[in-house]
């Protein structure tokens, strides 16, 4: 088992304020599905195709043009909830969302207010060495993205781009459970991995597909407390919504900057305004977008053109079944069975391509010293070159050969780094270089006694300051390993100067 301590989150104080105050942050973070097609057309939801191109008459909502529901979407969405631990609704209803953008062809957004289709689930989400955080998750529901519009290219006109019109999106609600700005981060991060790994979401935050809205507001010490007694969200001051942030490194800091706004307008007097904002990240601050809406301001009412969305318990069961094994099982499997730190357990499983690499390269038999390798060695190498691990010159299979020869002695961890070295450049098999290149580790205990007798015979005063100060052995070992080019075995070489010199 994983051994993690749970505890309350940690709420952050804000420095240089009048009174303590404690941030309290609840994140909507909208998912976009992965799929061919979109929610309820079968208009290819391609990333970059020309603008207008991936629009069906349903997308545009010509007159009498019904939408249709993706099933694929549906199943994606139950595989995310079973993912976070969720309950999975059976029957779940689509409403309209009224509102006017001129991306928004409709008038209104197909969602699902009254009756999701994923109801409370929560995530753990690490916070450092053996520390995690759980964070509850309120619900999930299926809804239609809108489209984009452009305002740079024409000083006096703006131009619509319809390709994201009805692109299926998941919206993940968490309580506000979240403390701290680094939490906030740690969490879109945790949220992030776990998509990639049930396939539900790319996670690619560049392009949109994965975006946060984020609820900030501040309270003084104990008000949090009351409200998870209550459940009474009175006791946590009035929130403002943070739109759209898609990098952690700007939800971080669009956090902290708001509830320092929100507590200097408090220790003035003044009350907080529920509304939306916007960070500009080139100023550091928020902004106002508009005043924040209530559900009553939108008129949901259940879509007409849809009926109530009802699957089979069996349809959920076979969706369990494939599951993959998700990070926090990984992880613990990882420190269990190869005996991994928690930190090198976290960086191999940051995501399921590094997870499978690095089990394809511990198949040569130490896991500890395949997990060295990987993180250090292969991923400071694919860094330099600025290559993700997919593409890496070296597979999985080559550096297993390369770490089983290793672990059999058969070449030492210096000649290892050329073998990976060539392995890199030039491709091949460890095995057949180390033959083909004369690049065995010398094992042979008579040559290299005869090697060890001769730096000695060579270097008496060396001999005489090694018996005074016996840490100046390695210089001996060191002018072996120089003279063999680096092909003895450094623990039969340390055994036998040791025996040498104290003879």
């Amino acid at each position: 088992m994983l051994d993690l301590t749970y505890t309350a989150p940690a709420a952050k104080m804000i420095a240089g304020a009048k009174h303590d105050w404690e941030m309290v942050i609840g994140m909507e973070i909208h998912a976009q599905v992965s799929s061919n097609a979109k929610l309820f057309s079968g208009a290819s939801t391609k990333f970059g195709a020309e603008p207008n191109s991936n629009v069906s008459f349903v997308d545009a909502a010509m007159p009498g043009m019904l939408p249709v529901i993706n099933e694929y979407c549906v199943e994606q969405a139950v595989r995310t909830g079973l993912g976070l631990k969720a309950e999975i609704n059976l029957w779940s209803a689509f409403d309209r969302k009224n509102y006017f953008y001129p991306d928004l062809p409709q008038g209104y957004q197909i969602s699902q207010l009254y009756h999701p289709i994923v109801g409370e689930g929560e995530v753990l989400v690490d916070m450092g060495e053996g520390v995690a955080r759980l964070v509850r998750i309120e619900r999930i529901h299926l809804e239609q993205d809108a489209g984009k519009s452009i305002h740079d290219m024409d000083p006096n006109m703006s131009f619509v781009d319809l390709n994201r019109t009805g692109v299926a999106l998941m919206e993940i609600v968490s309580r506000p459970d979240i403390r701290s700005p680094e939490e906030a981060a740690a969490y879109v991060v945790k949220m992030r991995q776990l998509l990639r790994y049930l396939g539900t979401c790319d996670g690619n935050m560049q392009n949109g597909n994965l975006r946060a809205d984020v609820n900030v507001s501040v309270c003084r010490p104990g008000q949090y407390e009351k409200y998870m007694e209550t459940q009474d969200f009175n006791h946590l001051g009035t929130r403002c919504e943070l739109k759209n942030m898609n990098s952690m490194r700007f939800i971080q800091q669009a956090i902290d900057y708001e509830a320092r706004r929100q507590i200097a307008i408090l220790e003035d007097g003044g009350t907080i305004d529920q509304e939306t904002r916007l960070f500009d990240p080139d100023k550091g601050e928020t902004r106002s977008m508009r005043s924040k809406e209530e559900a009553h301001d939108y008129r949901y009412f259940p879509c007409p053109d849809l009926l109530p969305l009802t699957i089979e318990q069996s349809f959920v069961d076979r969706i369990k079944d494939s599951l993959p094994e998700l990070p926090d099982e990984k992880k613990a499997r990882f420190i269990n069975e190869f005996g991994l730190s928690d930190y090198d357990a976290s960086v191999l499983c940051a995501d399921s391509v590094t997870a499978t690499y690095f089990e394809e390269v511990a198949a040569g038999g130490d896991g500890k010293l395949a997990a060295n390798w990987v993180i250090n060695e292969l991923f400071g190498r694919l860094k330099k070159e600025d290559k993700p691990i997919a593409d890496s010159p070296v597979s999985a299979t080559q550096l297993s050969g390369m770490i089983a020869l290793i672990t059999k002695g058969d070449i030492s961890g210096k000649i290892a780094k050329d073998v990976f070295e060539i392995m890199w450049v030039e491709g091949g098999n460890a095995a057949e270089i180390v033959e083909e290149r004369g690049m065995r580790q010398v094992t042979d205990l008579g040559a290299l006694e005869e090697a060890v007798d001769q730096i000695i015979a060579a270097n008496p005063a060396q001999v005489e300051k090694a018996k005074v100060n016996p840490k100046l052995a390695g210089w001996f070992v060191g002018q072996v390993m120089k003279a063999t080019g680096g092909k003895a075995n450094p623990k039969a070489v340390n055994e036998i100067v040791a025996k040498k010199l104290n003879g």
